[in-house]
């Protein structure tokens, strides 16, 4: 199949049935690549995701010297402990990746000397004082080129000190850029948050040797310290298995067998959500892999009703927003989303572009300055944008297997930074999608 920037998404008209096995979870891979940058010896990473902002990251870990090679899903990185890092002598492309660049800022901000960060037009409109405050309360030098605390970014290493830093916003990427900048510091560091964020992180960081403490939401991190190389699995990303769970939940007929997908309690908000919708999803084989709980799926089509959704299980679920409105629009009676405030300065304003596309498909919906209000009963065909956003786009292409008729869907391309494979999967197990022609 030919990929063009546009495509038809016809119904699912034989429901969606099969068994799969998805790509490894995106902010996990980030993590073990960095990690196993700046500890001593060679870390082999398994199942690591393939999309372009983890691409990013392992670009901008060689342009300060790091030795990684990639074959397929298995990335193994020659780590030389934090002197292994040296000076780029490029500025460090983090691409579409909020990620890489806001995690890059805590670990480079420590470092003995300057290094620059930038990304596409995208990364450049995302904000990142919410990163550099807490850095600069910890003596990091560090400048927004792009005004307004937005890329570029120039950082010139400084020795830094632990805080306690109570942040106002729980954000797994601003813990996690304090807690290696902290890492490397004098003294201890302590980040507390609202409610607890991911702790990919915290769950990680003790198989490459960190020491850490974790009581509730306040996590604990002593500086000077160093790691060491081991081995990763990375699980399943139920961020991407998402968007299948709801194509299986809203499609009549449907069955689907997600294996080896990441269970992180920090991650399965959006798990809580459909199966307070009423959706039949039943979880088999609990383990653990490298720190982290990780199960089967089982999901069967389901007759869903509308929820509120707000507070702490909006933090567990944001990044599954958008398939979660497109599943609240097939669902009985009116779904509620508050306190997503942040979704306003993702890769797009999501909030608007949810809005905006789902009405464009015949969905009441009402845009809040937090949320959303979605009245349920379907949806109609017709032609959308992505808004050039990989999870709006993915969420309007579920969408168009379940409309009353098929979808015309401009701005696909953003699909590769998360998820290279994902029309693949979609053809494979429905036949409903094909370029525009």
């Amino acid at each position: 199949m030919r990929m063009t920037d546009t495509l038809v998404i016809s119904p699912a008209s034989s429901g969606i049935r099969g068994d799969m096995t998805l790509p490894g979870d995106k902010s996990i891979s980030h993590r073990a690549v960095m990690f196993a940058a700046i500890a001593r010896g060679d870390s082999h990473i398994h199942n690591f995701s393939g999309g372009g902002d983890n691409r990013s990251t392992i670009r901008a870990f060689q342009t300060l010297g790091v030795e990684i090679t990639q074959t397929g899903t298995d990335v193994l990185v020659k780590g030389r402990g934090w002197e292994g890092l040296h000076a780029p002598g490029e500025t460090i492309d983090c691409g579409n990746s909020g990620t890489t660049m806001r995690l890059l800022s805590g670990l480079l901000a420590g470092r003995p000397f300057a290094s620059r960060l930038d990304g596409d037009a995208s990364l450049r409109s995302r904000p990142m004082g919410r990163v550099m405050a807490p850095l600069r309360e910890m003596g990091a030098d560090i400048l927004s080129e792009g005004g307004e605390n937005r890329a570029p970014l120039r950082i010139n290493g400084q020795s830094l000190h632990g805080i306690l830093y109570q942040s106002p916003v729980a954000s797994a990427q601003v813990k996690s850029a304090i807690l290696l900048a902290g890492l490397q510091g004098r003294g201890i560091t302590r980040v507390q948050e609202p409610v607890r964020s991911r702790d990919h992180t915290e769950r990680m960081l003790p198989a490459f040797g960190g020491r850490l403490q974790v009581s509730g939401t306040e996590v604990t991190i002593a500086g000077g310290q160093e790691l060491h190389a081991c081995e990763v699995e990375v699980p399943g990303d139920l961020s991407s298995a998402a968007f299948f769970l709801g194509a299986a939940l809203i499609v009549p007929g449907s069955e689907l067998y997600v294996r080896g997908i990441g269970l992180n309690p920090t991650r399965t908000g959006v798990l809580e959500v459909f199966q307070a919708m009423g959706a039949s999803i039943t979880i088999l084989h609990p383990r653990e892999v490298c720190g982290e709980p990780v199960g089967d799926l089982l999901v069967r089509s389901s007759i869903l009703r509308g929820i509120e959704i707000e507070g702490e299980l909006i933090v567990r679920a944001i990044d599954e927003v958008p398939i979660i409105a497109v599943v609240a629009a097939f669902a009985r009676g009116t779904t509620v989303i508050r306190g997503a405030q942040e979704l306003r300065v993702k890769e797009s304003d999501r909030l608007h572009a949810l809005a905006t596309t789902l009405l464009a498909l015949g969905a009441r919906v009402s845009e809040l300055p937090d949320g959303l209000v979605i009245e349920g009963g379907g949806l109609q065909g017709g032609r959308v944008q992505s808004f050039d956003d990989h999870r709006i786009a993915m969420a309007l292409s579920v969408a168009g297997l379940a409309a009353t008729d098929k979808i015309v869907l401009e701005g696909i391309a953003c699909v590769d930074i998360s998820f290279p494979g994902f029309y693949g999967l979609v053809r494979d197990l429905t036949g409903t999608t094909r370029p525009d022609p």
